[in-house]
C-alpha cells in the first residue's frame, strides 16, 4: 500500500446520505393518500416487500443514450420495483398517481439526510488536494440531491449506472470513473456500504476498497472496514 491515494470514490445512498425516515414510511404515507388501505402490519410488510423487490430487480442499465430516454428508462425501472412492492402487499386503484408522486418525492433533497461527519470529511479531503468522485447505481435524480444537500461543490465527478451503461458490481463503472480522473486503479480508494457492490466491485477493477459498516454492523473477516466516514482520514495518510 505504498502507492499514494490521489482519488477517493464514494458510494452515494447509505454512505454519504440516507433517507430521512425510511423508504417504507414514505411509501406508506403517500400510498395512503392515494387510497391504499393501511393495516397494522403495513409498514413491516412494505419494508420486507421493498427489500425483496429491490434485490430481485435487474441492474439499472439501459440501452437508451438520449437524456430524455435515459430518464424515462430510470422511471420505468423504478415503476417495476414499486409495482412489485404493492403487488405483494396490496394493489390499489390510484397506484399510477401514487407512483408519479413518490418518484418525484425522492428527487427532493429534503427527503434525504447527510450523515453528520460527511461534510467535514469531504472538506478535509479536498483541503489535502484529493479528488473526490461518486460511483453509484442511483439514477439521475442524484444530481439534484447532491446540490440540495450542499455537497455537490466538493465532488469532482459523478458516475451513475444509467449514464455509464454499467452497474456496480461490474468493474466497468469503476473503470469509467477512473478515466474521468485520469488515474490508475492503484491511485484510487473506494468507500461504500455494500460488500458486493462496493468492495468486491472496486476490487475487480483493481481499486482498494473500504467497507463502511455503520451502526454496529460486523464486517466479515478479510474486509477492511470503517465505522464512520471520517475514519478514512488517518487511513489515507497511512497509504
Amino acid at each position: 500500500m505504498s502507492q499514494t491515494i490521489q482519488v477517493v470514490l464514494f458510494d452515494a445512498a447509505e454512505t454519504l446520505f440516507h433517507v430521512n425516515g425510511s423508504v417504507a414510511e414514505i411509501y406508506l404515507r403517500y400510498a395512503t393518500e392515494f387510497g391504499y388501505p393501511p393495516k397494522a402490519d403495513s409498514l413491516q410488510s412494505i419494508t420486507e416487500a421493498f427489500r425483496r423487490a429491490f434485490r430481485d430487480a435487474p441492474p439499472p442499465v439501459f440501452a437508451a443514450t438520449e437524456s430524455a430516454q435515459i430518464k424515462q428508462s430510470e422511471r420505468l425501472w423504478w415503476f417495476d420495483v414499486v409495482h412489485n412492492v404493492f403487488y405483494r402487499v396490496g394493489m390499489f386503484e390510484r397506484f399510477d398517481e401514487f407512483f408519479d408522486r413518490v418518484f418525484d418525492v425522492f428527487a427532493d433533497p429534503s427527503v434525504w439526510k447527510l450523515y453528520p461527519e460527511v461534510l467535514p470529511t469531504l472538506k478535509e479531503l479536498r483541503s489535502r488536494g484529493l479528488e473526490l468522485g461518486i460511483v453509484s447505481n442511483f439514477d439521475s435524480r442524484l444530481f439534484n440531491v447532491l446540490r440540495g444537500l450542499g455537497i455537490a461543490e466538493y465532488i469532482d465527478t459523478v458516475t451513475i449506472s444509467s449514464l455509464a451503461r454499467a452497474a456496480k458490481p461490474s468493474p466497468k463503472i469503476f473503470e469509467l470513473a477512473l478515466e474521468k480522473h485520469a488515474v490508475e486503479a492503484a491511485d484510487a480508494l473506494h468507500v461504500g456500504d455494500s460488500i458486493t457492490d462496493d468492495v468486491e466491485g472496486a476490487r475487480k477493477a483493481g481499486i482498494r476498497a473500504l467497507l463502511l459498516a455503520r451502526q454496529g454492523k460486523q464486517p466479515p473477516p478479510g474486509i477492511a472496514a470503517i465505522r464512520a466516514l471520517d475514519e478514512v482520514l488517518p487511513l489515507i495518510a497511512s497509504y
